[in-house]
Order: structure tokens, then sequence, then C-alpha cells
């Protein structure tokens, strides 16, 4: 039995959060499943040590359509490239018309997909409903990420215990998902004043103003930044941390899949899709709103209660 499943959205957490659904077909079909996915996804590295799954497809469409699955010469080309696997069964993670032509094109006889059209959802209830519905199980939306254990020794081996060690989530995908930076070098600096700790720096390139902020503080010898580091060389890292802290972003996600305590803060992100799947997530939302009321658009960044976050990364150190 070859099973495809196709899951378009772009980012890591999105990639996360639909593991544990990947890993539910697999387990009912008793085979490894191939994924179709976009680049952004970080799929390879992420589920490089996966063994729920058998190869990852790239799944290349962009904004600007010029990838080479875009368009009508990217549809006939995504399907011949879907019919020389022989697929028997397709999962698809979406409403488009689109992925249910190209399957049928591609000669895979089983489809399994979202209702069509359907223009708003959240993605975990979606995902989850989906898939308890096609295989007949309870599915837990709790995402667990593979990695190796010598991996993660070695790493230990290197943390001092004189410390603890602490995941920062400083970037996200836009400027109103980003606390103020000064917001957590002040907060780093009162957590290390209490409690003597390390700071890893979860941002890439993009963020080097970020990161240099950091770097150029008092707290410039307490932190190790993710800036060079591929994401596969942080996953060790970040599982051996004691807490993850930061904005509604990949890592938050990344962290929560490895087991890690999260205080995830959300000022313009619904904490209904990305916030309550994970036992490992505890959230904080902006003054005067709430979990349910924090979502797109609330532009809630500086209404972020600095001692809330203080206290509550306090407590979940200890």
């Amino acid at each position: 039995m070859k099973v495809l499943v196709i899951q378009p959205k772009i980012g890591m957490g999105d990639m996360v959060i639909y593991l544990p659904y990947i890993h539910a077909i697999s387990k009912k079909y008793q085979t490894p499943v191939s994924i179709l996915v976009k680049e952004n996804s970080r799929a390879n590295q992420l589920l490089a040590q996966d063994e729920y799954i058998k190869e990852i497809l790239i799944l290349d469409r962009t904004k600007n359509n010029t990838g080479t699955h875009d368009g009508l010469l990217g549809f006939f080309k995504l399907s011949r490239d879907l019919k020389l696997k022989e697929f028997d069964k397709v999962f698809i993670f979406n409403s488009s018309l689109r992925y249910l032509l190209i399957s049928k094109i591609a000669g895979i006889k089983n489809i399994s997909q979202y209702p069509l059209f359907r223009k708003k959802d959240n993605i975990v209830t979606s995902a989850k409903i989906f898939t308890e519905n096609e295989l007949g199980d309870i599915v837990s939306t709790q995402p667990e990420l593979k990695i190796s254990d010598n991996k993660v020794n070695e790493v230990k081996q290197k943390f001092s215990k004189e410390f603890k060690h602490i995941c920062l989530g400083i970037s996200a995908s836009g400027p109103t998902k980003r606390w103020n930076i000064k917001n957590f070098i002040k907060l780093c600096s009162n957590i290390n004043a209490r409690t003597p700790s390390k700071f890893y720096l979860a941002a890439g390139n993009n963020d080097k103003d970020l990161i240099d902020q950091f770097l150029n503080s008092e707290l410039s010898n307490n932190c190790i930044s993710f800036k060079d580091l591929k994401i596969n060389e942080t996953l060790p890292i970040i599982k051996n941390c004691n807490l993850y802290i930061g904005n509604d972003t990949g890592w938050l996600h990344i962290s929560s899949a490895l087991g890690v305590k999260c205080l995830a803060l959300f000022m313009d992100s619904p904490v209904q899709a990305y916030g309550k799947y994970s036992k490992n997530i505890e959230v904080i939302v902006p003054e005067g709103e709430t979990e349910e009321t924090t979502t797109h658009d609330t532009l809630g960044a500086d209404k972020i209660s600095f001692e809330k976050v203080f206290n509550n990364s306090i407590k979940l150190l200890n």
C-alpha cells in the first residue's frame, strides 16, 4: 500500500501541528507514508529521523506563481510526478479542487479530502475531525518530533547544570506577532538575576537585528544564537532546554513537539488554533483579551503584561 499525504501549508509550525495525523495514518496502514509539502515547512530537516515518513516530496508553489507546480503547466507536471509514484491512497489536508483533480489525473483511486471550497477553519480541529472520520480512531493532537537519543545526550553533556537553559522565540512571521525585543532582554536580565540562565536565540538570518540587540546587551555572554545553525542542529539543543519563552512562531511548535514546557505569547494570532492543541503550551494573551478573543488583527503586542510573563517564567522554571 503506497500512501500519500498532501499538506500544502507554509511554515515549520504548521508542519509540526500536522504530525499527529500523519503518524496516525502511517500506523493505521502499517506503512511509512510519503508527504507532499512546501520547502518552507522544513520537513526535510524536521522529519529526517521520523520512521513514519517514507519520503518527502516538495510542492513548489509560490506567492508570485513562479514555482514549477504553479499554473496550468505546473498542474500537469505535479500530476505526472505523482503518477510515476503509483500511489494507492491519498489524504488531502486542503479544500482545493486543484489537489483533487491532480490526484485523479495521477491515477490515485482512493482519495480522502477536506470538504471542497471551505474558506476558514481551525487548523487543529479540522485535521483531527478529518483524520478520525477517515481512520475510525481517536487521534491525539499532541505532536512528537523524532530525534536521535545519541544527539540529545551529546548536547546534554555540554549543558552546565549550574544554569537553567531557555529557548527564546524572538522571531515571528510578522512584526505584529512579535513582543518587543527590549522586553525580551529585560525579561532575561530579570530571570538571570533570579536564576543563572543560558538563553538560546531561536531566530534566523532575517532576524539578525533582533539577535544583534541581544548579543550587544549585558546578556551577551549568556546567549547562544541559532542564526548559523541548520534546523536539525537546533533540535537536540531545544530538547535539552528547561523552557521555551516566546512568540507564536515555528520554534514554539517545535519546542512543544520535543516535550519542552512552553510559555507562548499570543498577540495577533488565534490562540484557539495554535495555542491549545498541546499539553506543553501555556498561553499569555494581551491585557483585556481572552484566549477566545485573541486572534488575527488583535494587535496586542503592547498589551502583553511583562509582570505576568516574568512570574509565569519563574514558576515554570521551578
